[in-house]
């Protein structure tokens, strides 16, 4: 075991496997549902980012490349000043949702260098310009810009184009879990000297406000190069630092002045050091304070061209007379090791050196994506955020019916920036990343969004904070398989014990879905947009006119791959407990009769041998709504395999299934596909053979779905051929549109009509391929369609995996397809080993578009890109103890 895997194994033994220090801290709090107390809903007006620097808030924090405690009592992250900027920077900027041309957007340049699962060594990366930072260049030119333009970047306004920059690194080495060595590399990345203001800033997050009769933290003065912190929860804590040229203590609080103007009873407010360091405005006074909430010593450097200058920190729950003894670096040498060593022992060694960098980026960055999550609804829809008074249009507004909700925990989030809050179904693809590199910490994130603090007493997971009753496609039975896959791969054995836990939620939730999303109860399921933004002609959440309705090809198959998942998790549990055997062949009845309504009902095209959505309409003909989308491939997703052991240790199973079978045949009731090839194995789908290749042949279609870099979301075919419907009147369109999106639905920060996703390649890659290992060699097909090429179906999705990570790999020029037109600025040497994990991807191109640090399920790379085997006894050992450990409530 190598250090990282020991320290692993202590977690592993924990009721909640995690580390109490680590990347917790949010990259972006303001703008967010939680912290919006207005009367309206409108959450990127209420806080946005120019008060977000004397505005305190009222659920977590934020900051670059920050760390805090796992209840964020404690936080630490850089604020930085060019000596040239009107504000510090001090949090990430972007422009909102109505002042992006494509929504809400982060505009700066930063990378997730090095993680591992304990956060014993972390490496963040921050380029900073050292002439002013275009603020107002990119908000006026983004509102400017129409939705046929493309976003305005930081690297479009010139400031970055004669290297006039800081790389402004951050390095962060445990001793212990409670000691944490700090290092910050600045860089001068130009070909002259410049100045530069670093203020490594510690500050307490602030509850007193809310909680008046609790003790209030205190960051107190000890020497011209110690604080201490102390906490009534967390404890006492030291943070030790190098001489400073100046040391500023002030408060976290709003500056009530700018917001109302209320008269401050202080002049130590959140955003002291801006006026301080910028406009020397009572600077003395913060330097004269001995006591605060928020604290920073002041280093002015100027560096010369080329040079680096090092800033070393340290933040430990122990007194130390010597904080920095002969040889302390050393600790950030042996950590890197550690990491090293991490590393080398899971990911592959036969893989290049390109794409073993591109595999552990993406993994570092999954780890970076954990973030401190504070959201009591009850609380805050009857409350005061100190300067909105409890109103009657947030009391009956957003998430009113999820009073229950009272999350405050460390959750792998989609993008600490542009989605600083779960989704449900984005972090069942981050848990199957996660479970790479630490497993347990996997199977953690996958109950946790079911546990009764989440989930719905009726059974609904919450989605996301924007509206937690919109519906995401239930792939977490499919995810807790892949966990449980991956584990069992890497280390010899799978967990049952977690298996059942998923599996006792999932039947709540699966109830839920079949009360209230097949209103007809004929097995033909409703969801609305499931998570899928602009993928329909119109907007599929949206209350059609009575007598309408909506019959989604997606939603039956993702019920139907649900009913399947749900009957692989009872026959893997039942193997070991025979008390499931029944619930197996329950789930695989239910899956029968999806199926039927799929492919019997009017969802299934005979003319375009396609599947659609289908437009029900009170006295009129079904309209179904051609359009050739990934809502018609979801239906390849339910898939499984039945090994001929399985039938031998449940017989009971193997009996009622062929009974069941046998009913129907003899009545002529409709059947899935369901071959038994040689005997060994059983292939059970939603699809039959022969639809299958149908759909194939349009799957592997270059001028359809298949791309250079994967699996289009929209059919190319509509490039030229545009579909359109009116309804009520109105005219609705779409059209293959492979960039950034050209609608405003949901925002228009998404576009799901033309580029390649992720987890949509992951998941028809990961179907293609076991369709292969039933079919072997009697099922090829033409790949890509018109090449002449036969492959089986192991091969294609090969063929799939490899145009999928070729957005990501360096062709022979040293660019990569997701750095677009930017390739000029990633070919510096220093630049050419920095990966982003965009949200999504070109349909011709492969550039990256949407959020740049989705290493949430973008990070699916690295699963595609493989891993080792790694059998370790006393890992499944510790593994089995954990199960019997009670898991802590909040």
């Amino acid at each position: 075991m190598t250090a990282e895997h020991q320290r692993l194994k202590v977690n592993s033994e924990k009721p909640i496997p995690l580390e109490q220090w680590g990347p917790y801290l949010s990259e972006r709090q303001w703008g967010t549902v939680r912290e919006d107390y207005g009367h309206y809903g409108d959450a990127w007006g209420y806080l946005p980012f120019d008060q977000s620097h004397y505005r305190a808030y009222r659920w977590g924090e934020d900051g670059i490349g920050g760390i805090s405690d796992y209840f964020q009592n404690l936080c630490f992250a850089i604020t930085l000043w060019n000596g040239k900027d009107k504000i510090l920077k001090e949090r990430l900027f972007g422009v909102g949702n109505y002042d992006g041309n494509h929504g809400e957007d982060v505009k700066e340049l930063y990378y997730y260098q090095d993680n591992i699962p304990t956060h014993y060594y972390m490496e963040y990366l921050y380029k900073y310009p050292q002439n002013e930072f275009p603020y107002d260049d990119l908000l006026q030119t983004n509102r400017t810009r129409s939705k046929l333009e493309p976003e305005y970047e930081l690297l479009d306004t010139g400031v970055f184009n004669d290297d006039e920059y800081f790389d402004v690194k951050l390095t962060y080495a445990k001793q212990n879990p409670t000691d944490i060595y700090i290092k910050i590399d600045i860089i001068n990345r130009s070909a002259k000297a410049a100045p530069l203001t670093v203020l490594p800033t510690l500050w307490f997050y602030n509850r007193w406000a809310f909680t008046p009769d609790e003790p209030k933290p205190v960051i107190s003065y000890i020497d011209k190069t110690a604080v201490s912190a102390t906490h009534p929860r967390l404890g006492n804590y030291h943070f030790y630092f190098q001489m400073p040229d100046d040391r500023l203590f002030t408060e976290n609080e709003t500056n009530l002045n700018k917001v109302n103007g209320t008269e401050n009873t202080s002049i130590f407010t959140k955003d002291a050091f801006h006026n301080a360091i910028i406009n020397g405005e009572n600077r003395i006074k913060l330097r004269n304070k001995k006591e605060g909430t928020k604290f920073s010593p002041v280093y002015e450097l100027n560096v010369k061209a080329g040079e680096t200058k090092t800033i070393y920190c340290r933040l430990t729950s122990r007194a130390d007379d010597k904080p920095f003894s002969l040889g302390f670096e050393k600790i950030f040498a042996v950590r890197k090791q550690e990491a090293d060593d991490f590393y080398t022992a899971i990911l592959p060694n036969e893989i290049s050196i390109d794409l073993k960098n591109i595999q552990r980026k993406a993994l570092a960055g999954v780890l970076w994506s954990k973030q401190y999550y504070h959201f009591d609804v009850e609380r805050w829809l009857t409350t005061s955020d100190g300067i909105t008074p409890v109103n009657f249009g947030k009391q009956n507004g957003r998430n009113k019916d999820w009073e229950h909700l009272k999350n405050q925990d460390i959750i792998a989030m989609p993008d600490k920036w542009e989605y600083p809050w779960y989704a449900a179904w984005d972090l069942a693809f981050h848990c199957i990343a996660l479970a790479r590199v630490d497993v347990t910490f996997a199977k953690h994130q996958s109950l946790l969004i079911m546990r009764e603090w989440y989930m719905k007493p009726d059974g609904q997971l919450p989605a996301y904070e924007w509206n937690f009753s919109d519906v995401n496609p239930p792939v977490q039975a499919w995810a807790a398989l892949e966990i449980f896959r991956i584990e069992k791969e890497t280390y010899g054995a799978g967990d049952i014990v977690f298996l059942k836990r998923v599996f006792q939620k999932l039947l709540i939730n699966f109830t839920w879905w079949i009360n209230r999303k097949d209103s007809n109860g004929n097995n033909i399921f409703q969801g609305g947009f499931l998570g899928l933004d602009n993928i329909g002609v119109f907007n599929r959440s949206q209350h059609l006119t009575e007598g309408m309705q909506l019959e989604q090809a997606d939603g039956t198959s993702w019920m139907g791959m649900y009913a399947l998942n749900m009957m692989d998790m009872a026959l893997e549990i039942a193997k070991q407990d025979i008390a499931f055997e029944d619930t197996a062949t329950k789930f695989f009845e239910h899956f029968v009769l999806i199926a039927e309504a799929l492919n019997s009902h009017l969802l299934w095209n005979e003319e375009d041998k396609f599947f659609y959505d289908t437009l029900c309409i009170t006295g009129a003909e079904p309209l179904p709504l051609k359009i050739q989308s990934i809502v018609g491939l979801t239906s390849l997703f339910a898939v499984s395999n039945i090994n001929k052991e399985t039938y031998k240790k449940l017989p009971d199973f193997k009996k009622r299934s062929d009974w069941f079978d046998n009913y129907r045949k003899k009545n002529n009731l409709f059947l899935p596909n369901e071959e038994h090839g040689d005997g060994e194995q059983t292939l059970i789908s939603l699809v039959q053979k022969e639809r299958l290749i149908h759909l194939l042949k349009r799957l592997l279609n270059e001028e359809e779905f298949l791309s250079g870099g994967g699996i289009r979301a929209l059919s190319k075919y509509h490039e030229e051929n545009p579909y359109s419907v009116t309804i009520d009147g109105e005219k609705h369109t779409i059209q293959y549109d492979p960039g950034d999106s050209t609608s405003n639905l949901f925002g228009g920060n998404s576009n799901w009509r033309g580029p390649v996703w992720m987890p949509i390649n992951y998941l028809i890659i990961r179907s293609v391929k076991k369709y292969g290992e039933f079919y072997g060699d009697n099922l090829k097909v033409e790949c890509p369609a018109g090449s002449g090429k036969m492959l089986n179906l192991v091969e294609v999705s090969e063929l799939l995996t490899q145009r999928v990570v070729s957005i990501f790999a360096k062709d022979d020029l040293g660019g990569r397809k997701l750095n677009g037109k930017y390739n000029w600025f990633y070919s510096k040497p220093a630049n050419q080993e920095l990966v982003l994990f965009f949200e999504y991807f070109h349909g011709d191109t492969g550039s990256g578009l949407g959020a740049a640090h989705q290493t949430g399920w973008t990070a699916l790379v690295a699963d595609l890109i493989g891993g080792k085997e790694v059998p370790m006894e006393e890992w499944i050992t510790a593994r089995n103890k954990q199960n019997f450990v009670a898991e802590e409530d909040d």
